[in-house]
């Protein structure tokens, strides 16, 4: 597949304004995947790292912190804005990592260390992109990132959202290959891209639960508000909300909303929290 990435520039654009404003939500319940990628990762003082896709700016912040040199790249403006507040030491790219110069865009010795936690799957052209990303590595580089599996794998994707999917017009289906959040949950596709673009991976899985429960700031809640947040912030909700809330009315969308606040209930575990199970690959990779 190729192509360039517009179309996700101009989706990561809208739709980060609702990761920014959940951010804290979101990094608790990733908070056992940021733990895997920095584990293994090993960030110490000295290592120039490059965070690809760095949202916010978690893994920034957490490299800055370990005393390395910190250098992030995405291509929402949102979400640049947010990671440059969040990590004050680091250095945030407005860039696509697929057709920019990463070493041009951000000046400096090439990269000891790249990072990705879900920010690697929505490239027109993946092959291009890593192939970007080893250029700007040095030759005794370590890539960890984190991707998702498939959907069906992943609750995490229909929880709450499908209350809401379900009174939209059917999308129509995707090529497999297409960029989006599961497209290399395929482990072979993932090899073969990494391989086709001078890495040599491991592929292995990861297995996490996504607390949100733990989410809650006063540390006593069950985690539905913070998940119904999120799945009102994300794409499928703004989508939903943009063409059900005309629909339906201020009282029908309220009382759609509630619809799903009582499906999240009705998935609170035996601790009486949410806590959603997730499955991803943490790659480790060199250059090949």
């Amino acid at each position: 597949m190729s192509g360039d990435n517009e179309g996700q520039r101009s989706d990561w654009t809208d739709v980060g304004r609702g990761w920014v404003a959940q951010e804290a939500v979101f990094d608790a319940a990733f908070a056992p995947v940021t733990e895997a990628i920095l584990t293994a990762a090993g960030l110490t003082a000295g290592n120039r790292v490059l965070d690809v896709g760095c949202g916010t700016g978690t893994l920034l912040a957490a490299a800055t912190a370990a005393g390395a040199e910190a250098v992030g790249v995405d291509i929402s403006p949102t979400m640049v804005e947010a990671a440059r507040r969040r990590a004050l030491g680091a250095t945030v790219v407005l860039a696509d990592a697929q057709d920019s110069d990463l070493l041009e865009v951000a000046p400096g010795r090439s990269f000891d260390r790249v990072v990705s936690r879900f920010g690697v799957m929505f490239f027109a052209d993946p092959v291009a992109a890593f192939s970007r990303i080893r250029g700007a590595a040095a030759d005794d580089a370590r890539l960890v990132l984190a991707c998702w599996r498939t959907r069906e794998e992943n609750p995490i994707f229909t929880l709450g959202t499908d209350v809401l999917t379900r009174r939209l017009p059917p999308a129509g289906p995707e090529p497999v290959d297409a960029p989006g959040p599961t497209t290399f949950a395929d482990p072979t596709r993932l090899r073969t891209v990494l391989s086709a673009a001078g890495w040599a991976p491991t592929v292995a899985p990861l297995d996490f639960v996504c607390d949100y429960a733990g989410a809650d700031p006063t540390g006593h809640g069950d985690g539905v508000e913070e998940r119904l947040a999120v799945v009102l912030a994300t794409s499928t909700g703004a989508r939903a909300r943009a063409v059900l809330e005309p629909e339906l009315g201020p009282d029908g969308w309220a009382a759609l909303v509630e619809e799903v606040r009582a499906d999240l209930r009705s998935h609170l575990d035996d601790r009486g929290g949410l806590r959603i199970p997730g499955a991803a690959w943490l790659v480790t990779a060199t250059p090949g």
